[in-house]
């Protein structure tokens, strides 16, 4: 019985398939062929996208359990990290700023496939900032533009959105890049799609508004973010809220040829900062990163639907994990200068050298520990030399030794 089924079943098909093909032109043999040629991208036509609803571009929510509690415990640890950076001394708090910077750089970068240099952005911010005299050398121009986009958020976090505003963060953002049309919206007549999957077997996930459409749609959204500012004529008072919507309408528009997600996460980061009332001290991208199958699952669900209620559990818990992240960040730090406090003066240069390069980037940033082979390599000592070094900072306290003999590695004891 299962085989006659599945008979009679492929005979229809066969049959549906091959009297739509003698008037291709009538619609509901177009629905046909499109199912039998293009399954995937027939299903994606027959569900609306959210720029195609009705209601377009009003968004609805509902604050759910988890959802209050999330953005109760992301106020509640805002307050403590505002504390905890006001208690740092002032190189201290710089340098925090700075990692938290890189941190968000490097993370929206990977987020689209991209992987820059640290180095470079930590050189190109402290550049920017007015840090080093003479400027220190920056060789990736990625890195140079994300960078400078970091720090364009950041001192600009309580001014109006503006087209020239986001025009100017594309130009920057894309610096050295001759592929694309920066500092504008988007012009060209092919669909915007988001798709994944090899060449001839692509899933369209999105498709976005036409070219044709992105001046007024962006003119709208421009409108409607400076009005759920705070004090705004429509202010949304949790920061997190707006943040998340701002993210997906931003998104849902993609109004560039390149660079959408890094210009949308940057905007997200402004209405957070812009909540607070100061400039945010997190890397979204870093919670984000961490898991980016989740956000693009929780994106693309929300690109078809004006509901955006699950759209904003997702990313409130998403703020609520980047705080925490940054709080641990922040406790490093002041465990960092305690250390160095305590010991830079019983240091010799190659101990201090040693030690800043094994924490530069945080805690856990030197992978498979410190040995006398990594120590030569980083110090160019002999090895009798890396091998006395490498006691004295254990005895001091200042290194952990984990395993033994030849394959004994060494840690920073944080505690």
């Amino acid at each position: 019985m299962i085989e006659n089924k599945g008979f009679i079943s492929c005979f229809l098909r066969l049959y549906l398939l091959f009297i739509s093909l003698f008037e291709p032109n009538k619609p509901y043999n177009r629905l046909i062929l499109l199912l039998f040629i293009e399954p995937n991208r027939c299903y994606n036509r027959l569900m609306s996208y959210n720029w195609q609803l009705k209601d377009w571009p009003n968004f609805t929510y509902e604050l759910t359990a988890t959802t209050e509690k999330n953005l109760f415990a992301f106020a509640e640890r805002t307050g403590r990290v505002s504390g905890l950076i006001e208690g740092l001394a002032e190189a201290a708090r710089m340098e925090t700023v700075i990692e938290m910077m890189v941190s968000e750089a490097v993370k929206t970068s990977e987020i689209e496939g991209e992987y820059i240099s640290r180095r470079d952005v930590k050189s190109s911010i402290r550049n920017n900032l007015g840090l080093s005299a003479p400027k220190e050398q920056v060789n990736d121009k990625r890195a140079e533009g994300a960078a400078a986009l970091m720090v364009a958020v950041r001192d600009h976090y309580n001014e109006a959105l503006s087209e020239k505003m986001l025009f100017e963060w594309h130009e920057t953002l894309m610096v050295g890049d001759k592929r694309i049309k920066k500092g504008a919206w988007r012009t060209h007549e092919d669909p915007m799609q988001i798709i994944s999957g090899p060449f001839g077997k692509e899933k369209v996930h999105y498709e976005a508004p036409p070219s044709a459409r992105v001046s007024d749609e962006m003119k709208a959204f421009i409108r409607w973010y400076n009005d759920t500012a705070p004090n705004g004529d429509k202010e949304i008072d949790k920061s997190p809220v707006r943040s998340a919507l701002a993210h997906v309408y931003f998104e849902s528009i993609h109004p560039f040829e390149d660079g959408n997600g890094r210009i949308g996460r940057a905007i997200s980061e402004k209405a957070l900062s812009q909540g607070v009332g100061r400039p945010i001290l997190l890397s979204l991208s870093a919670s984000i990163e961490a898991n980016r199958n989740a956000y693009y699952d929780a994106l693309n669900a929300a690109q078809y639907t004006l509901d955006a209620t699950a759209w904003v559990e997702y990313f409130v818990q998403t703020c609520l994990d980047a705080q925490i992240q940054a709080e641990e960040k922040i406790n490093f730090t002041l465990k960092k200068t305690k250390l160095f406090d305590r010991f830079e003066k019983t240091m010799n240069e190659r101990q201090l050298k040693v030690v800043r390069r094994m924490l530069e980037d945080g805690p856990d940033s030197f992978e498979g520990g410190m040995s006398a082979k990594k120590y030569m390599a980083i110090t160019k000592a002999s090895k009798a030399t890396a091998t006395r070094d490498l006691q004295d900072l254990k005895e001091m306290g200042v290194l952990i030794p984990e395993g033994g003999g030849r394959s004994v590695r060494y840690k920073v004891n944080m505690d």
